[in-house]
């Protein structure tokens, strides 16, 4: 036996070895982080800015995809540039149907084509769907050549998804996937994104919820009085809280409702919250806001805040980005507020 395995032996038989192994396991095991691989502004120099959103969590010995950006091979480079292992999520979570949060799943799907997705039901969604063929209505006199199916439909008609080889699982109502992690479904009421589903993800933890939203479109109040049910103590919140082109009163009363009303511990915005409203929530929320810029890894549990940078704010460019979203769905309200403006003008 040569000195190094004498020196093994000794130690396992004293059980140091044994301790400090388990030490490394539960060092491991322990780690409670949001890391942000795509978003618009940042300080790492490695990785590539673009207006979307992604997020690594590792909660509650999870690690959870959530949202995958708006290009593949941005999103790529991203999780490449941060190390990222892809291959051994628990599963993905697709906020909404929006291509700057959904784009980058082609990449994920090539290196890990088994991994569940969850995402909203939609009928007809880009997700797949299916739906009872009772939900059209139909005329027997028709000769068969004029009729669905001719005449004998399936009992459930099946529609496929974009990525037509993936494991989604659908959620239609807020549902707890996995102990103490509850995906909240709510639908946007919003002009530009009425009945738009989004899903947003909160983790019960020992310190209150912390809750990850993609772009908020339902509302960021009403996503977190959703999370309140499951837990009132909010934590943490992180992610887009689409308040991008919002006017000032709009903000004050938001930032106002999450400090006063439902008393979030910590904030963590990022996406399309917006400049203006990062400004406002580092003012309320002092030491209590951290920075969320591309790269940024934000420590999770009573550490949360530890060694991470406060209060820097991003640099995006103006309103370029937003017209060019705002073309299909106006998920800003770009259009609808200037044509208003427009005729109240005429």
């Amino acid at each position: 036996m040569n000195i190094r395995d004498s020196l093994l032996a000794a130690l396992i038989a004293s059980g140091i070895f044994s301790m400090v192994t388990s030490a490394e396991s539960a060092t491991t095991e322990a780690k409670n982080q949001i890391t942000i691989l795509y978003d618009a502004f940042g300080t790492d120099d490695t990785m590539t800015k673009d207006w979307g959103f992604s997020a690594l969590v590792e909660i509650a010995g999870k690690r959870i995809l959530f949202d995958t950006g708006d290009n593949p091979d941005v999103f790529a480079a991203n999780v490449k540039a941060k190390g990222v292992n892809l291959s051994d999520l628990d599963f993905v979570v697709l906020s909404h149907r929006h291509s700057d949060h959904m784009a980058g799943l082609s990449y994920v799907l090539s290196v890990n084509p088994t991994v569940k997705i969850y995402a909203p039901k939609e009928g007809f969604g880009i997700y797949g769907s299916s739906l009872p063929s009772s939900f059209y209505r139909k005329d027997e006199a028709l000769p068969p050549e004029m009729r669905y199916y001719a005449g004998k439909p399936p009992e459930v008609m099946k529609f496929g998804s974009a990525w037509a080889n993936a494991h989604f699982e659908l959620i239609d109502q807020t549902t707890e996937i996995a102990p103490g992690i509850t995906l909240i479904s709510l639908v946007s009421d919003a002009p530009g994104t009425k009945e738009l589903k989004e899903l947003s993800l909160a983790a019960d933890t020992a310190d209150g919820i912390v809750l990850l939203v993609g772009c908020s479109h339902p509302g960021i109040e009403r996503i977190v009085e959703a999370a309140t049910a499951i837990n009132p103590k909010i934590h943490l919140i992180a992610g887009g809280f689409h308040l991008v082109v919002a006017p000032d009163e709009a903000i004050a009363k938001v930032v106002t409702a999450l400090k006063e009303r439902f008393k979030v511990d910590i904030i963590v915005p990022g996406h399309c919250t917006g400049e203006p409203t990062f400004a406002a929530l580092k003012k309320a929320f002092g030491d209590n806001y951290l920075y969320a810029g591309l790269g940024t890894s934000i420590p999770l549990g009573t550490a949360a805040g530890a060694n991470v940078r406060r209060g820097e704010g991003p640099t995006l460019d103006d309103l370029a980005t937003y017209r060019r979203l705002a073309a299909r769905e106006d998920p800003f309200g770009i259009l609808r507020s200037r044509s208003l403006r427009l005729g109240s003008a005429l």
